[in-house]
């Protein structure tokens, strides 16, 4: 494990707990498996049997396709835990793009960091979301997301079956290697996960990271979360390609998308068309022929490599169901997302954040000398109105007052609106484009 250096107190707030409605991230179809709600609280007794399990997906080495298993699920919090995490959790803002309800709210939790990391920490959720946001269509999107970093501080430096199994550590988050004696699976206690993860200001995604050189990382795509994020990825801070694994965990909390490889061994799939957008029962020729899944995009040339088509072998069927492409990075790590995939994600970032945002609240009153600025992806064309006329003179532009778009000083109150529509040539389907567009408005003095 390396050697970690010292770093002073960091600028930190705390933050105020989300409210979220639970959301249970989709994988593919036909598979069987019991999940608990590890992130919720304690609930009701439970009858007596078998003890609630996670199930998550694993990464065996960079360039390798996933693989899924089940581990024994969080217990309850005990009083002392409870009245520890209470105690912690500095939040800092590593990027911020605008209002916490207009942007994606990414949430880093560290592990195996002490009290004299924290800064290191810090600078390694910097580190990881450079790699991240640097894939598209995350590059393309980069001021859709805030970015927070959740100080979890540890008794111990490094994290438990780092370098070996035998290796323990105590750590806020209970990270360790060797989950379930699987070397590469970086589990880590969800419960814990929640509960700091709520203090953060919105948490729509949750990366945790561990601090640690050895490759490994999980994803638990099941958990329910009151917060209202839609699942958990694990990995490694100082791991060259650990990115890679959020990346792919994001294909299905964000996409919904399904995983695209299958485990080599005989078998097909006989269950209705999946509902996610990157597997199905169809071949090409029907696809295309019924106007179903990716049918816009087949034939094209996608950004993981060759040609949209529909290919045999996915979700975790050698046969009966097909991929868009031969190998994109919801079948292997290091691979860019497919077209079809590319939309999806698209659509995910706008469920949560909205095409424009502005830092001056929208309905406010202004007077016609304030500067309006307002920010949107560099795809969407940003146009402003007055009473309902546009001014097209300010087409395109970002910042504007309202007298300089024209609202007369006349006495009587007017409205400013901006609108703005993502033309993105990455999403085809017109059904997405309702969530490419939106629009803001305000009052004028008259």
């Amino acid at each position: 494990m390396r050697r970690r250096r010292s770093s002073g107190p960091s600028r930190s707030l705390r933050g105020a707990i989300a409210a979220g409605v639970a959301v249970t991230a989709a994988l593919a179809a036909a598979t069987t498996a019991t999940a608990s709600a590890a992130g919720s609280g304690p609930g009701p007794a439970a009858a007596p049997g078998p003890r609630p399990v996670d199930r998550v997906e694993y990464f065996t080495g960079p360039g390798g396709h996933p693989l899924h298993t089940t581990v024994p699920a969080a217990k309850p919090l005990s009083p002392g835990e409870r009245s520890t995490i209470a105690a912690d959790g500095d939040v800092t803002s590593i990027v911020r793009n605008g209002p916490v309800g207009s942007k994606l709210d990414v949430v880093f939790i560290g592990d195996g960091y002490t009290a004299a990391q924290q800064g290191d920490f810090h600078a390694d959720v910097r580190a990881k979301w450079a790699k991240i946001s640097a894939v598209e269509p995350y590059a393309s999107y980069q001021n859709l997301f805030n970015v927070w970093a959740v100080d979890a501080v540890s008794r111990q430096s490094g994290v438990s079956g780092d370098p070996v199994q035998s290796v323990v550590k105590d750590t806020a988050l209970g990270s360790n290697f060797f989950c379930g004696g699987t070397e590469r699976l970086l589990c880590v206690n969800t419960r814990k996960v929640e509960s700091y993860a709520a203090k953060a200001p919105a948490a729509d995604l949750v990366v945790v990271l561990a601090n640690s050189t050895k490759y490994g990382g999980a994803g638990y795509n099941d958990v329910s979360s009151q917060v209202g994020y839609d699942g958990i990825a694990t990995a490694s801070s100082d791991h060259a390609q650990s990115d890679q694994i959020a990346v792919h965990e994001t294909g299905h909390s964000l996409g919904k998308l399904a995983d695209e490889y299958d485990y080599g061994q005989p078998g097909t799939y006989t269950g209705p068309e999946p509902a996610q957008a990157n597997i199905s029962k169809l071949t090409a020729g029907p696809m295309g022929a019924q106007r179903k899944k990716w049918y816009r995009w087949l034939g094209q040339t996608s950004p993981d490599g060759g040609t949209v088509g529909a290919y045999e072998g996915a979700g975790y069927y050698q046969h009966g169901l097909h991929r868009p492409t031969q190998n994109s990075i919801m079948r292997t790590l290091g691979r860019q997302f497919n077209l079809p995939g590319r939309e999806a994600m698209i659509a995910g970032f706008h469920r949560h954040a909205s095409v424009l945002s502005s830092a001056t609240p929208a309905g406010g009153t202004l007077a016609r000398t304030s500067a309006i600025t307002v920010q949107a992806p560099a795809s969407a064309r940003v146009r402003w109105y007055v009473d309902g006329r546009e001014a097209a003179s300010a087409r395109g532009a970002t910042t504007r007052t309202p007298g300089a778009l024209g609202a007369p000083a006349d006495g009587r109150p007017h409205t400013v609106t901006a609108r703005a529509e993502d033309r993105t040539d990455a999403v085809r389907d017109p059904a997405l484009r309702a969530l490419l567009t939106g629009s803001l408005s305000w009052r004028v003095a008259g």
